[in-house]
Formats: structure tokens, sequence, C-alpha cells
């Protein structure tokens, strides 16, 4: 069994076929999803695809890259969504300074506010920090008595193992699986397992088999096969011990899908 702890499945590139995209990550053994939230406006969404389909989580959250969309009235919106739907997490939250144009005090008050929300209800957070892992550390640092991943990680061991001591996992998807990413090889292939979460980001960064092309659940294996051979073990030992983390981490219901669910047209 495998868990990708982060997939937008609530994407518009999913519209025209996302029943068989969870079919093909059932086959493939994924079993449980977790699907961030971006932006306010997008929550309703989510929520109804989460509900209508078994073993997909929705966190809920105000992604960076699009501040443009988000008010400060979204903060108070997100403490009744919480309340209301108990999603399994907080995000996908954080900051990003490789986007030029996006405003860094604007994107600290929404993270900020987003971990102290976190904190309030006692739930993991989602991530994101791109070109911004220091500042993401000072503000977890800052508001405290945090858990939660750093997702799609790109960072030094430095700064991995200051998110180690907080408590917090690295969510390695694609970029892993690309001979060029060598310091991301090299972190993951002598990390401590513990501290390993699997994703795939999908629809975006697919893995090198599958270069430009949509991304989606079902390569979730293909991540995990990187991994065992970086770390010289078996996929399954990898499938064991992170999904044994995604399930401390998020605390997933003890009742899930252990098959694929039928295609439209199956017969019964």
């Amino acid at each position: 069994m495998l868990v990708d702890s982060h997939c937008h499945l609530d994407a518009g590139e999913f519209d025209r076929d996302r029943d068989q995209v969870v079919a093909r990550a059932r086959a493939a053994g994924v079993v449980r999803q977790v699907v961030p939230a971006i932006h306010a406006a997008g929550w309703p969404k989510l929520r109804g695809i989460c509900a209508g389909t078994d073993g997909l989580f929705p966190a809920y959250g105000l992604h960076p890259m699009f501040l443009t969309e988000h008010r400060p009235e979204h903060l108070a919106q997100l403490r009744d969504w919480i309340e209301r739907e108990r999603p399994i997490a907080v995000g996908e939250c954080g900051l990003d300074y490789f986007v030029e144009g996006l405003d860094h005090d604007a994107q600290q008050r929404y993270f900020e506010g987003q971990l102290a929300l976190a904190r309030e209800h006692d739930l993991p957070v989602i991530v994101h920090a791109r070109r911004a892992v220091d500042a993401v550390i000072a503000s977890i640092r800052r508001v405290g008595k945090l858990r939660g991943v750093v997702h799609s990680w790109s960072g030094s061991r430095q700064q991995a193992e200051q998110l180690w001591e907080l408590g917090f996992l690295l969510g390695i998807g694609g970029p892993v699986t690309y001979q060029r990413a060598n310091r991301l090889r090299k972190l993951v292939a002598d990390m401590p397992i513990e501290h390993l979460l699997l994703e795939t980001d999908a629809p975006d960064q697919p893995d090198s088999a599958i270069q430009g092309q949509r991304n989606e659940p079902a390569r979730l294996r293909a991540v995990c096969e990187t991994v065992a051979e970086l770390r010289g073990i078996s996929p399954e030992e990898v499938a064991r011990a992170t999904t044994g983390n995604a399930e401390r981490l998020f605390g997933f219901p003890p009742d899930l899908p252990s098959e694929a669910p039928p295609r439209p047209g199956d017969a019964p």
C-alpha cells in the first residue's frame, strides 16, 4: 500500500477522467491520497470530490502562489471550514520566493495565520517552500508546537535536519527520479526514513519516464522504486515505512479501500 501525500486531484486537468485516474492509482497500490487546496474559491469543489471517493482526504489552505486571490477574511473562513469539515491537515500553505511579484510580507501574514490555525486545531500543515526554506523554518519556530510536511523538498541537508528536529517530514516526488538531481538523490539515499513521505504533486512534477506529460497518482510507484534503489532496500520496505509515516502524521481513519473502485460502465 502506498500513500500519495500530496496530489491535486481537484485540478481541472483531471475533470474529464478523474474516476479513471483514481482507478489507476488503486490498481498501482495507491490507496490513500491527500488533496490540498490552493485558494478559498476551490474549497467547495475539493470537498465534493473527496466526499465522493473513498481514500481521498482534503486539506484546506491558501497557497502562496495564488496570493492575488486571497483576502484577509479568508483566514476567518478557513477557521470555519476547519471546525465544520475537520480536514486531516491545513494547506497547502507556505512561502514562494521564486515567483517574481509575490509580496513577501503578504505571504508571511497568510502563512503564519494558517500555522496558527493548525496549532489551534492540532492539525499537521502541508507546506510549500520554494527558494524560501530558511524563512519557512523561521516561521515554524516563531509559531511553535507544529508538525507537518514540507512538500517537494529542494533544500539542503542542513535545512532538512532543522526541520526534522522540529518534527517535520519531507515530501519526495518526481524530481528524485532525474539523474541530474544529485543533491536531492544524495539526501534521500541516507536520510532517516521516519522523516520521509512520498508524493506526486499531480498533475505537476512528472517523473523522468513521463517528462512533459500530465502526472497522476499511479506514478507514485516510480517514485517509490527510485527511493528504494537509492537506499538499497526493497520497494516494499519503502512503501511500509512511508505509509506508516503518513498514517502517523495525518491520522487516517481505519476504513480504507483495498481495491480499485469500479470504472464507469464496468459490469457489477
